[in-house]
């Protein structure tokens, strides 16, 4: 894709299990030494479904999660270390479920949203999962012994349902995205709250966040048909809080590509960004070396 090379992609295996709309998909980042790649997928027939591939190459559904959620499930999310699996419903709830023993249990349901769970992220250290909602918050829940969870924190700033959470993949910095057009970045000053930076540069609904490999830059996508490119110059791990601060800016911004909303995308390993759209289109986008 060097300057401007065109990238070949080709269908390679269809996935067929589901029996209504497919919302999400996450790979586990560790599924074992030979288990080969696990893939995780949910969608509005309420259930969770476990994608591995065999030794020939086929994929098929070992699990199906269900029986838990009244409603669609939005989002799934594995835990860094591969064990847990979270899952955001429109019910009102998230699920963790964990891998032990050859089946997956469910260890815990989160309950407290007003109304539909979005988006689910697990922070970089295990250690705490965000969720968020129509109710226009975002919530932070701390992964106690057990397997019990608790919300240590309720995220309220944004004046429209929020889409998604999406925490730093080094530092424990949230970023939430929501219909109010507007990117808040969460950073801990050390108390009980959490401060936030708001950044309003899409024109409509903001959908989805994704990180680059160094976590120095993200894009966003919105109802806009645009891509938006940010970039920080600050140490995250020292997060510098105070009225005014702007720790992420705007540096370039992708347009004319898609004729729809733009719905996802995603920063890859190879510094490639894919973006899914209503236009029924995916395209990838490469830095020039220029």
């Amino acid at each position: 894709m060097d300057g401007g090379g065109a990238a070949e992609l080709r269908e390679t295996h269809r996935l067929v299990g589901h029996a209504d709309r497919a919302w999400a998909l996450a790979w586990n980042p560790n599924p074992g030494a030979g288990a080969g790649p696990v893939l995780a997928s949910c969608g509005a027939d309420k259930t969770v479904r476990i994608w591995k591939r065999a030794p020939d190459g086929a994929w098929h559904c070992s699990d199906v999660l269900e029986g838990v959620h009244e409603r669609t499930v939005r989002s799934c999310a594995w835990s860094p270390d591969g064990k847990l699996l979270a899952d955001a419903s429109f019910d009102g709830t998230a699920a963790i479920w964990e891998y032990s023993g050859g089946d997956f249990e469910l260890v815990d349901t989160l309950e407290g949203h007003a109304n539909e769970v979005k988006s689910v992220s697990w922070s970089q250290s295990g250690s705490m999962v965000a969720t968020c909602s129509r109710d226009r918050a975002a919530w932070i829940w701390e992964i106690l012994p057990g397997n019990d969870h608790e919300c240590v924190d309720v995220l309220e700033g944004h004046t429209e349902d929020v889409k998604m959470v999406q925490w730093h993949p080094f530092f424990d910095v949230l970023v939430s995205v929501s219909y109010d057009n507007t990117i808040r970045v969460w950073a801990d000053d050390g108390d009980v709250d959490l401060l936030f930076l708001d950044h309003s540069g899409h024109s409509s609904t903001v959908w989805s966040i994704s990180f680059n490999q160094k976590g120095d830059r993200m894009v966003t996508c919105s109802d806009d048909c645009t891509l938006k490119i940010w970039d920080t110059s600050i140490d995250l791990s020292q997060p510098t809080t105070g009225e005014g601060h702007e720790s992420w800016h705007h540096i370039s911004t992708l347009s004319g590509y898609h004729g729809r909303t733009i719905f996802s995308a995603l920063w890859s390993s190879e510094d490639v960004i894919a973006s899914g759209a209503s236009d029924d289109a995916i395209c990838l986008f490469a830095e020039e070396n220029s």
